[in-house]
């Protein structure tokens, strides 16, 4: 895979939604009725994070409902990919960008979201041939004025803003030129999970979809 083809697969992937739900699965046995209430509500691409030892079972679980694009998050080193890509993910993410972990993404073939958060690190990527990027953390880096400043002088680049943004936040993110999505955490809520409540999860994913590209 080359470079122009991973930027443009995830060009696709994160043009079927404007919100990717980042998610903290603990138990594996609620990973598929998540994504599934998550999918109903027309939000298709989910990112998983590696945060929990349940991680990878769930993307495994998750990979299996119809119709789910399942990403994993937290990638940190080589390792992390290779186990992604075992568990069925299909692009990956991560906070920050090493030499070794773009590294890995590229022998592995396996399209990577690779985070950033000034001006320098946007174009060190650039340089290494990326143009999908993570912009991360977002609140805490500018929010939407920093990527209003990053649209003259970088135009080539498209970003996914996370971190501090909600629902009441996210449509001034993509109302900006520059912003393929958002992804947020907001979308499953702890209580919401441990209640099992499958509905409200649907809902708040249906209020999501519908937020101004």
């Amino acid at each position: 895979m080359t470079g122009d083809t991973a930027n443009q697969e995830l060009e696709n992937l994160l043009g079927l939604a404007p919100v990717i739900p980042v998610l903290v699965v603990d138990q594996a046995e609620i990973a598929r009725p998540l994504a599934e209430a998550l999918v109903s509500g027309g939000l298709p691409v989910l990112e998983v994070t590696l945060r929990t030892p349940a991680a990878f079972e769930a993307i495994a679980a998750m990979a299996g409902v119809p119709g789910a694009v399942v990403g994993a998050g937290t990638l940190l080193n080589p390792h992390d990919i290779a186990a992604a890509q075992a568990a069925g993910a299909r692009f990956g993410v991560s906070p920050g960008a090493t030499p070794s972990l773009l590294k890995a993404t590229r022998e592995a073939e396996f399209p990577l979201l690779p985070g950033m958060a000034t001006a320098s690190e946007a174009m060190t990527l650039m340089e290494m041939g990326h143009r999908v990027l993570k912009f991360f953390p977002a609140t805490a880096a500018g929010g939407v004025d920093m990527l209003k400043a990053l649209a003259g002088p970088l135009p080539g680049l498209r970003f996914c803003p996370t971190g501090g943004i909600g629902h009441d936040t996210a449509r001034d993110y993509l109302a900006q030129p520059n912003v393929l999505c958002v992804g947020g955490s907001w979308l499953a809520p702890r209580d919401r999970i441990a209640a099992r409540d499958w509905d409200a999860i649907r809902t708040l994913a249906e209020e999501a979809a519908r937020l101004a590209r």
